[in-house]
Formats: C-alpha cells, structure tokens, sequence
C-alpha cells in the first residue's frame, strides 16, 4: 500500500510502506542498550507520545518506508528500495519480504518506469530490493551511493556486496557520486554521514522536506538528538549530522520523511 502524498517544491512526494516490525532476535536488544545513553524519563514519554513504535513487550517496533517522488516533466525518484524477498540480505534480521513492489504497483508505477534510484545508504534493509534474482529491479534507473559508502562496503564484505552492489556494477546501474549531486531542479542528493560513513539524504527545494535515511531512526531522537544509535559507524558524527539537520529543518519550516519512524512525515 502506499500513504497519503505530500506535494513539496511542486513534487509528489509518496511514502511506500515495504514493512513494519521488530527486529529480529540477531540484532534486537534492549532499548537503553539499543540507544546508549538514554533514561527511563526518555521511554516513558516515548511511550506516551509514540506508542506506534512500541510493541506489546515494549520492543522497538520499526516501519520501513520507501519515498517515490515524481516531478512534473522530469525523472521518477525511488529513494531506497526496502528489504527486498525473503532470501534478500535482510532476511538474517527484518520482516521480509518487502512489500515496495505492490506499493509501487498500488501507486501505478512500473520498476521499468523509475529514471533514479537514490541509496541513503547501504544497510540491508534500504538497498537489499536493489537487485532481485541477480538483476536490477528497476532495469532503466541508475542507482545513485556516494563513493565513500561503496569503499566502505568493500571494505566490509558481506551480502549487500556480493548480491547487491556487484549485480548493480555489473549491470552498469551504479552511479558512485562524491558530494552533492543535483538529481533535477527541486532535487538535490547531499551527505549526511555517521550512520555509515557515506550515508545520504535527498533535499526537496529549500529544506522544505528532507528524505532523511537514518539520520533519524526512532523519535527519542527528535526529542533528544544526542541520542545515539548502537549500530552507528560513527555515532559523534550521526549525532553531529542529526543536530544540524533538526536545526535546518526549524530554520525552513520544513518537514523530515524519515524511514524508520510511524508516521513518514514529521515537522520538528
């Protein structure tokens, strides 16, 4: 299924629901553990404001949102493509498979009909529906990561690697940019690193909304944005990233479409 779009800078901005559930018993942990740092003062109000991202024992309970954006007369965005079928690279940890090709379907878009596919990052859970059946998804778009996020993967090893982005290589479908890339005139790709050291987040106009990755994982960090994240690669920075793009967004009025939290659009 796909929730109800927002027009930002004059394009169709579409959250597509691929998931929502815990993590799976390899990576889940405690919360206060999950997030270092944090007290009981900061779940009891979670709990009280965001009782979406609890489950019944209190478990982090994550939904996992694609962005399609659509701009007038110019190229059809997919930011990140979700958790891809059950044998994809996040089977190990998240609810799979994905639903992004029936919320695609449900939205009227074919794979052959996205120009671009942005990765914020290269995590199973937002690049694994990249490639399926050894060949890309979305057969016309390039795939657009920062170089500093492929050069960390090799560095890695490891799934998205082998079955992600050697299949995208291969194909000729991954386009590794440094920096900022402009994708079409509302539309801008920049670096927002910590969470991984290439991590990136797509701009709408001027900061009017900003695909945000995971910059912003659960809404402890809306609350409080030096909160870390136990699976950060660089938590000082992720939370250095995370303040200046809060402060930005309170600047512009602007809203964050952020993957992870209950509802895909938030104002701070």
């Amino acid at each position: 299924m796909h929730e109800k779009p927002r027009i930002v800078s004059g394009v169709e901005v579409i959250p597509l629901c691929d998931a929502v559930g815990p993590m799976g018993e390899a990576l889940r942990r405690p919360l206060d553990e999950t997030f270092p740092g944090t007290r009981p003062r900061h779940w009891e109000r979670m709990r009280a404001e965001e009782p979406a991202s609890f489950g019944p024992e209190g478990e982090w309970v994550l939904h996992f949102h694609c962005f399609l954006l659509r701009v007038p007369g110019g190229p059809t965005v997919l930011v990140d493509t979700g958790l891809g079928t059950e044998h994809s690279p996040a089977a190990s940890w998240a609810p799979v498979p994905g639903a992004l090709p029936a919320a695609l379907a449900d939205a009227a878009v074919a794979p052959e009909d996205v120009d671009t596919v942005v990765l914020t990052h290269l995590h199973s859970d937002h690049a694994s529906g990249a490639v399926v059946d050894g060949k890309p998804m979305f057969p016309n778009a390039r795939h657009v990561v920062q170089e500093d996020e492929v050069r960390w993967v090799k560095g890695e090893g490891g799934a998205v690697l082998e079955e992600i982005v050697k299949p995208l290589r291969a194909a000729g479908s991954l386009d590794m940019v440094k920096g900022n890339a402009r994708l079409a005139e509302e539309i801008e790709v920049v670096p927002t690193p910590g969470h991984t050291p290439g991590h990136q987040s797509v701009v709408l106009g001027d900061d009017q909304l900003v695909v945000a990755g995971d910059v912003i994982l659960h809404p402890v960090q809306l609350a409080d944005p030096e909160v870390r994240y136990l699976h950060d690669e660089d938590a000082d920075t992720a939370a250095k990233t995370r303040a200046a793009l809060l402060r930005r967004m309170r600047k512009s009025g602007g809203v964050i479409a952020a993957p992870h939290l209950p509802e895909p659009f938030v104002s701070v």
